[in-house]
């Protein structure tokens, strides 16, 4: 995502932050992403770019950590927002250097901790939410019999 300050973008390098091991330098809000936003997080009717603005702001500032140190895909917004991410490389775009850039895609945001106490655990709530699921499916297939 390129800085709306860039005057004359095809003489700058492309600017990215580092995220992990990551280097982000474009943000993609799905459409399933934008939903679960505007379900868990802020009920404003709000586009796909104001999602994508407060990312890369958050970016920015270091707002932005790994809700498990191993995991690669959820990620925390200070401390309470839940989001999961995927990385792709961005084609014929490096930095200085000449390592790759990267494209975070946002999958969905999960909600904030402070609000649904399950995603403090997420391991643990994905494991009930596995078998839960596993036994209705058990129970059902006994009805049906």
């Amino acid at each position: 995502m390129k800085d709306r300050a860039t005057q004359r973008w095809n003489t700058y390098e492309s600017f990215y932050i580092a995220l992990g091991d990551y280097k982000v330098a474009d943000i993609v809000v799905t459409h399933h992403a934008a939903l679960r936003y505007k379900e868990r997080v802020s009920s404003a009717v709000l586009q796909t770019d104001a999602i994508a603005t407060f990312l890369w702001e958050c970016l920015k500032q270091g707002r932005i950590t790994k809700y498990y140190r191993n995991e690669e895909d959820v990620y925390l917004i200070d401390q309470d927002l839940v989001f999961v991410a995927e990385f792709t490389g961005l084609q014929g775009e490096t930095d200085l250097l000449g390592q790759p850039l990267y494209k975070m895609i946002l999958v969905t945001f999960l909600g904030r901790m402070s609000e649904t106490m399950e995603l403090r655990d997420l391991k643990t709530y994905y494991s009930w939410l596995r078998h839960s699921r596993r036994t209705t499916l058990l129970k059902n297939g006994r009805k049906r019999k």
